[in-house]
């Protein structure tokens, strides 16, 4: 079981890959899909934010199960359903059925980031879990990264049904390898009461996780975060095209560096952190601070409002995202070190996907306000502040409920 757990990682990490193309293959097939079905542009936004309507709904559910039931089957059901809903785009005719479809993609997905992360903690110790962690997240960065310009390259090559159609179908093949490598018996199959050699954790309950700052702390970073993020997945490439005329496959290739960059960041920060931790560092205070600085590092963005240059422009939009995987590894490992089990890992997926649902809509509403990207680019920067504020201030270990106190 240990021999394998580096690949379920790997694995876990594909998943993701398959998950966020599910997610960003929307945001290139607008443009084309608006051709044949009428969409106006708050209702692109719309259409943009139901996937995260259930996907956020569904996330402290989801975290529950987990811990009750082990990510076995909850995955592999969840995997089914997103990538049927998926595939069934291809069959949209309307804004109702468009927006149908995005809510079930992402019901089934609602079950991923607390069941991976779930693994991670059954199956690596502290000193390993950031690199762990590192490896997973890549492939919320790789997702983008790939998705953008593969979901460009079929619709050019095959129709934007098609492209839904090849997406969803070709990735049942994932499941193969899970049902083979997870096995029944294994501790993350399990869920409740069964214990591993690395997570000795108590596991942190729903009432005493929301009646701690921390959680408030978490919380509200994560959003923060992900707002960025988002803004980045839905929007990114229309400011390409719009504020730099660039083609879409020069668009989904800047897009597509930005999320790269920000995976091998994300994963050489986990690296990093883990050997600081390995080396005697005080875990919460080195995953702290790399979680500070890749908000900080994400806040230059707004630096490209303020110049006419559109090589720094687009230097800072790059730059940023990719500086803000400091963070991604070691905020994830973070929380587990001081709230143990899958329920705050879905109570903290719940806060990064509320910033789902805002961050299209107002990132919308404020261009057609506006008329231009610099408003929705200069609240990043206020978020970004804030969510350095909330860690710097509430994610402490004092404030961490009793039972993972000890554990940390």
């Amino acid at each position: 079981m240990r021999e394998k757990r580096w690949w379920v990682v790997c694995l876990l990490s594909l998943g993701m890959v398959i998950a966020y193309c599910d997610r960003v293959n929307l945001t290139i097939a607008l443009p084309e899909m608006v051709k044949g079905i009428e969409l106006d542009t708050a209702q692109q936004g719309v259409s943009l934010s139901a996937f995260f309507w259930t996907y956020t709904l569904f996330q402290i559910p989801a975290g529950m199960l987990v811990d009750r039931y082990g990510v076995r089957l909850l995955y592999t059901w969840g995997f089914l359903l997103w990538s049927v809903a998926s595939a069934g785009t291809m069959l949209v005719r309307g804004l109702g059925d468009l927006v149908a479809l995005r809510m079930l993609v992402g019901t089934g997905e609602s079950v991923v980031t607390s069941s991976s992360l779930y693994y991670i903690r059954k199956h690596f110790a502290e000193k390993e879990r950031g690199f762990a962690v590192g490896i997973y997240m890549t492939g919320t960065k790789l997702g983008p990264a790939l998705g953008l310009p593969l979901a460009a390259m079929l619709i050019q090559a095959l129709g934007w049904r098609a492209m839904f159609a090849v997406l969803g179908i070709g990735s049942f093949l994932w499941l193969i390898p899970w049902l083979l490598w997870v096995k029944k018996d294994d501790p993350a199959a399990q869920g409740a009461g069964v214990a591993s050699k690395v997570d000795t954790g108590q596991r942190t309950g729903l009432l005493e996780a929301l009646t701690s700052p921390l959680m408030w702390g978490v919380i509200m970073g994560t959003y923060c975060y992900m707002y960025f993020v988002y803004y980045c997945m839905t929007w990114m490439p229309r400011y390409f095209q719009e504020k730099h005329g660039m083609s879409l496959t020069e668009t989904s290739w800047f897009s597509g560096m930005s999320f790269g960059g920000m995976a091998v960041v994300a994963a050489f920060a986990g690296w990093w952190a883990d050997r600081m931790i390995a080396n005697g560092r005080d875990p919460v205070a080195v995953r702290k601070g790399f979680t500070i600085a890749g908000l900080v590092a994400a806040s230059t963005q707004t630096i490209s409002v303020f110049t006419d240059s559109m090589p720094l422009m687009i230097f800072f939009t790059v730059a940023s995202l990719c500086g803000l995987g400091l963070a991604t590894a070691n905020y994830w490992a973070l929380t587990q070190t001081l709230m143990p089990g899958a329920l705050p890992v879905a109570i903290q997926n719940t806060a990064a996907n509320l910033a789902g649902v805002v961050a299209p809509w107002l990132t919308g509403w404020l261009i057609k306000q506006t008329g231009s990207f610099d408003a929705p680019i200069r609240a990043i920067g206020v978020w970004l502040l804030l969510g350095v504020a909330g860690y710097a201030f509430l994610v402490r270990r004092k404030y961490a409920p009793g039972g993972a106190k000890a554990a940390s």
